[in-house]
């Protein structure tokens, strides 16, 4: 079972992405991106690839991610 950590700060998606931890991203209790990692962040957007040329960008203020983590 996986365990969910909450990303929050700049420093949470800078660590996730370091480590190119598998993310859900969820946008009004639904999930709406799951298993990619962050390729690049800022205030306003996160850019999540899924695979080769699937990127998606997913507004920081309208989303919650979450980072997966094997226990």
């Amino acid at each position: 079972m996986a365990q969910s950590i909450r990303l929050l700060t700049d420093q949470d998606f800078e660590e996730a992405m370091l480590r190119q931890a598998q993310l859900r991203v969820f946008k009004n209790d639904h999930i709406i991106d799951t298993g990619g990692i962050i390729v690049r962040y800022d205030s306003q957007t996160i850019v999540i690839q899924s695979g080769v040329g699937d990127m998606a960008y997913h507004a920081r203020e309208a989303c919650e991610f979450f980072e997966l983590r094997k226990r």
